[in-house]
């Protein structure tokens, strides 16, 4: 099983896409490594689990979460993380992320909601951050969100991120879409948002494709190609951070697997190599 620095490109991996995937020849040779939502999967059985287990025996995994409301007012669903837990071992997979966002109050909501920038949203988020890892038995990586509306700016995005990072003692899935999304909204430099990050804690990258709803209003769908402005901020966050593992995401509209490999080729062809670091930590 490779290690996750050695990961390159990666594939988000949907139940509607195994038809394809399955009469795939040389799959290994396009795609490095799958992403799942752990909920998607957890306690399938039958036709879909034996199925999910071939890919999870042929295939590095990484997991990405979508109902922990990581930043919510709910208590942690301490039940899930053990459950959880026991998924990641079942099937060796390397890493579990989360949105830096929350999605429950008394229930599911069904949506990523934004967290508000303060201090205060640092330690409830950083304490929650820290009992997972802990029944998790393992670090864990946030993704840095997109939103359309702040719900406070007590302290930058960036300082509110790397504050987290730090009391928490946890990793980054730096979303490079995301950057992008709100760099237009919200009118900032994309660029500057990236170096003001830890290149130590970035475990993996994701991109992505949006829809333009106007010329300063993007909305983050994962339902279309990515766009050449995205290319080159994946680009010059590869020239700030190194090598990442780099997951392309399609949820919607999604493409013939020929056009998705197509594209997925064009993250590869991107990557840099590994750093001697990197190489060390991988062997």
């Amino acid at each position: 099983m490779a290690s996750l620095p050695e990961l390159g490109a990666g594939l988000g991996l949907r139940r509607s896409m195994l038809p394809e995937l399955d009469a795939a020849a040389g799959l290994e040779k396009s795609v490095d490594f799958f992403e799942v939502a752990p909920e998607n999967w957890l306690g399938i059985g039958g036709r879909l689990g034996k199925a999910f287990r071939r890919y999870t025996e042929r295939f590095p995994f990484i997991c990405h979460g979508l109902s922990l409301s990581i930043g919510g007012p709910d208590p942690l669903d301490e039940i899930f993380l053990q459950r959880l837990r026991g998924f990641l071992d079942e099937h060796g997979v390397l890493l579990y992320s989360e949105h830096l966002s929350w999605c429950s109050d008394g229930a599911h909501l069904y949506d990523l909601l934004p967290i508000p920038f303060t201090e205060e949203a640092v330690r409830h988020v950083a304490g929650r951050v820290r009992r997972a890892q802990e029944i998790l038995g393992r670090r864990i990586a946030i993704e840095n969100a997109s939103y359309y509306t702040p719900l406070a700016t007590e302290i930058g995005e960036t300082e509110f991120l790397r504050a987290i990072l730090d009391e928490a003692d946890c990793l980054l899935l730096l979303d490079v879409n995301n950057v992008y999304v709100n760099s237009i909204n919200h009118r900032y430099d994309a660029r500057a948002f990236i170096d003001a990050l830890p290149a130590e804690r970035i475990a993996y990258l994701h991109i992505a494709g949006h829809y333009r709803e106007a010329e300063d209003l993007i909305v983050d769908t994962h339902g279309a190609d990515v766009i050449d402005p995205v290319w080159s901020l994946l680009e010059y966050s590869y020239g700030r951070i190194g090598r990442r593992p780099t997951l392309l995401e399609r949820d919607f509209n999604i493409p013939p697997l020929p056009e998705l490999l197509a594209e997925l080729g064009e993250v590869r062809r991107r990557l840099p190599e590994l750093t001697a670091k990197q190489r060390h930590v991988a062997a």
